[in-house]
Order: structure tokens, then C-alpha cells, then sequence
């Protein structure tokens, strides 16, 4: 009877040391695909590069946080443009524009510093009114940016769907990509490469299924869907780092809760061999 006691409790033992493997392996497999190369660095062999992530939102930078951290501990300078103040985005219940402005742009800066940002660059264009602008204005808002900044390399959304559908964030897209093809290899443009975040089919359909964002915006003919990505950036040691600059955006929990759903309830440990790389188109 002892002996089998024993054998009983090991068995539940090793159930329970494997259960959370067995959990990683299930959320990897709905998450990932192993036909996407991963690539350590996004800039091989080119030490010292100047890098400028352009998006229209403070918390937009939370989908590349894991790749510019690496990009700073390699070397490279990292430079942030978050085109507006994010005064629409009043998940938070917080209605005054002007004080929720104010509170985004010191989260912003938050997140920078814990980035490793060298340099951020805050705009004023209206928060949910890109479109109004017309891409002539905003492409001229970009080129000024990359013309005063002299990058390297250009990392932003995707121009088809603007990572879930959101128009501030589609249009930036469009216009990063617009003038970087327009203008690669013209004297006095310095950016040689554009990198764009992207996702992988599964992990649309994962969050098409918890996300309100995605359900909401997010295109239903899959051909006008988010662009395939070329490869993967490995980011798992630096989630802890990642969590904070999500927590960094008090105001807006509520929609990072779509981008990494149940974060702040399964551990850490285990969350992070799930979600442990972030995708890339490269536009050529």
C-alpha cells in the first residue's frame, strides 16, 4: 500500500511539472509557425546604426519593445516618433482630452526611458484625425522626420491593415512606405531598409476570437489582411522588460489587454516562451 502510495504521488508529481510545458507547447503551436526563418538581430553585421520607429500612438511602441531593446543592446541608436498625444483613447474613462493628452505623453516618455530610447519625439497631429490631414501632409510629416534624424533603418506598421485595422494606424504605415520607396537611393536619404510589424495568420485568428479591437476593425476578406511576415525577432529575454513598458500606460490597459491577453495572469515564466518574438515584413 506504501509502495503504491508513492508510486501515485510521483505520477501527480510529474503531471504537475509537465503541465506547464505541455501548456507552452500548446499556446506556441496556436501562435507560431515554424515555416517563418528567425533572425537574432534585425541588422546583421552593421554595428552602430541609427534606427527611427515611427507610429501615431504612445503604446503603439509596445508591439516592437522586445526588438528595440535588443536593437539598444547591440549597439544601435534608437530614436521614437509617436506622431499625436493619443487624446482619443479613453479606455481609461478619462474624458478631457487635454489632461488625458498630458497623461499619455508622460507615459510615453515612460516607456522610452525604459526602451532605452536615445530620442523621442512627440507630435501634436489630432489623435483618430491622420485621415483628415490627407497623405500629401503626412507623407511631408514623415520625410521631415527622416530628413532631420538621418536613419538607417525605418521600422513602423504595415500600410494594408495598420496592425488590426485601426486608420491612424494603417495611414502612418502608408506613408512611411510611400516616401521610403519613393526615395530609397536618392541622394541625401539616408534609410536604407524599412521593416514593418506584422502578424502571423494564427495569431489573427487568436485574436479575432479575444480582442475587441480586432473584432471590430480588422478586415474580413483575408486577402486584404495583414501582410506575411518574412521572419521573426526572438525577444523572450527581455519580457520582463516588456510587461513594464506595458504598465507604463496606465491610461490604456484596457487595449494592451487585446494585445497580450491574460498577461497579468498566467506567469511570467511560462507567458513569455509563448509570446516570445515579434514579426516583421521587410519592403523592398
Amino acid at each position: 500500500m506504501k509502495k503504491l502510495l508513492i508510486v501515485s504521488l510521483g505520477i501527480i508529481v510529474v503531471i504537475l511539472l509537465a503541465l506547464p510545458w505541455v501548456l507552452i507547447l500548446v499556446g506556441r503551436n496556436k501562435l507560431h509557425d515554424h515555416d517563418i526563418p528567425q533572425r537574432e538581430q534585425l541588422i546583421p553585421d552593421s554595428p552602430g546604426q541609427k534606427v527611427l520607429a515611427i507610429f501615431p500612438h504612445p503604446d503603439d511602441e509596445v508591439t516592437v519593445a522586445g526588438t528595440l531593446m535588443k536593437l539598444k543592446k547591440q549597439g544601435h541608436m534608437i530614436s521614437l516618433a509617436c506622431l499625436t498625444r493619443g487624446e482619443k483613447g479613453k479606455s481609461s474613462g478619462i474624458q478631457d482630452e487635454v489632461e488625458l493628452a498630458r497623461l499619455r505623453t508622460s507615459e510615453m516618455e515612460k516607456s522610452a526611458d525604459l526602451i532605452g530610447v536615445d530620442q523621442l519625439i512627440i507630435s501634436d497631429l489630432p489623435d483618430s484625425g491622420i485621415e483628415d490631414l490627407g497623405m500629401d501632409s503626412l507623407k511631408k510629416v514623415v520625410l521631415e522626420l527622416i530628413t532631420a534624424l538621418e536613419p538607417d533603418i525605418l521600422i513602423s506598421y504595415d500600410s494594408k491593415v495598420g496592425l488590426y485595422g485601426h486608420p491612424d494606424h494603417r495611414l502612418t504605415g502608408k506613408a512611411v512606405e510611400k516616401v521610403f520607396l519613393h526615395h530609397k537611393g536618392k541622394e541625401g536619404f539616408q534609410p536604407r531598409s524599412l521593416y514593418q510589424v506584422t502578424l502571423r495568420k494564427k495569431q489573427v485568428d487568436v485574436a479575432m476570437k479575444l480582442s475587441s479591437g480586432f473584432q471590430r476593425n480588422y478586415p474580413e476578406n483575408p486577402e486584404m489582411g495583414l501582410p506575411e511576415p518574412d521572419f521573426s525577432i526572438p525577444t523572450r529575454p527581455y519580457f520582463s522588460q516588456i510587461l513594464q513598458v506595458m504598465q507604463a500606460h496606465e491610461t490604456q490597459q484596457k487595449v494592451l489587454e487585446d494585445l497580450m491577453p491574460f498577461h497579468d495572469k498566467v506567469p511570467a515564466w511560462i507567458y513569455s516562451r509563448v509570446f516570445d518574438r515579434e514579426y516583421f515584413r521587410e519592403v523592398k
